[in-house]
């Protein structure tokens, strides 16, 4: 797979993510501590950061287990 960094904004955010590293755990979106607001597989694009603050969505980034997704502060 192709080795590219899509990017999605929020005010003070851009997530991270690199889908060559991702392992598809879906610890993002599902379960009790998934983030099914912003993280959202069936739909495009699948990351919605208007969904949650970005304090919330930080929080579930450190939790990525592949490393496919990140973030860097504004």
């Amino acid at each position: 797979m192709k080795e590219i960094t899509k990017k999605y904004e929020t005010e003070g955010l851009t997530i991270l993510w690199k889908p060559h590293l991702c392992t598809h755990s879906a610890l993002c979106w599902r379960g009790v501590t998934g983030l099914p607001e912003v993280f959202k597989p069936q739909e495009k694009p699948w990351i919605q950061p208007e969904g949650a603050e970005d304090e919330r969505i930080r929080q579930q980034i450190r939790m990525c287990p592949s490393g496919a997704l990140g973030f860097e502060d504004k």
